[in-house]
């Protein structure tokens, strides 16, 4: 029997995220999970020249080329379906699809928030907007959020959390680096791998991880 989790990683950019679970799945760290397809919303992206350093498949759905939410939708969810894809994960993907993608493959869709939920989320935050709406505040904790993407934006069941300190002279550009490399790349690895070990129940919008 094939235990094996595939797993389609969204991208729309540079594909840190993307490399830190590349990483891990070389280590051992993601299971019996393994990247299988990374799906780009733009072309010549740095992301896809990860992908194919990798020997992982890539395809590019740039958002332009559909003529409505609906229609993108649509595209996302049937290249998973078609590819028996297990689990998305969101890394950095910019672009909006609905409820299409979430009915298909309904609370297996992971994404990483630089910051700690509910703090710092939903509409407009995301990228640098997240650091300097937290920097703004004066906030002395900052960090990473893995959850369950539902169709409102950035409310779905909490997977891991990680905090990390601000510092007095952070920059936007410096705080992110900080919460990427201490928080990120480590939480999502590790939420991934909880999956896939079916580690993972949703009750009542919360995440119970077993052997925990």
């Amino acid at each position: 029997m094939n235990t094996m989790t595939k797993i389609a990683v969204f991208v729309s950019g540079g594909g840190t995220n993307l490399q830190a679970l590349i990483d891990a799945e070389k280590n051992g760290a993601l299971g019996n999970g393994k990247i299988t397809l990374v799906v780009s919303s733009k072309p010549d992206v740095y992301a896809l020249e990860r992908a194919k350093d990798n020997g992982i498949a890539s395809v590019v759905l740039p958002r332009k080329e559909y003529d409505s939410i609906a229609s993108y939708s649509r595209a996302l969810a049937d290249t998973c379906t078609d590819a028996g894809i297990d689990l998305i994960v969101l890394a950095g993907f910019l672009t909006i699809f609905d409820e299409q993608v979430y009915e298909k493959f309904p609370n297996r869709i992971l994404n990483v928030h630089p910051a700690l939920i509910p703090s710092f989320c939903g509409k407009g935050y995301y990228g640098l907007h997240v650091h300097e709406a937290a920097l703004e505040k004066g906030v002395k904790v900052s960090g990473a959020t893995v959850h369950i993407v539902t169709p409102e934006c950035d409310a779905g069941p909490i997977v891991l959390q990680k905090a990390v300190e601000v510092q007095q002279d952070d920059t936007p550009e410096t705080l992110q680096k900080r919460i990427m490399e201490q928080a990120e790349w480590k939480i999502l690895p590790e939420a991934v791998r909880l999956f896939c070990e079916n580690r993972i129940t949703v009750a009542n919008n919360k995440v119970y991880i077993k052997g925990e």
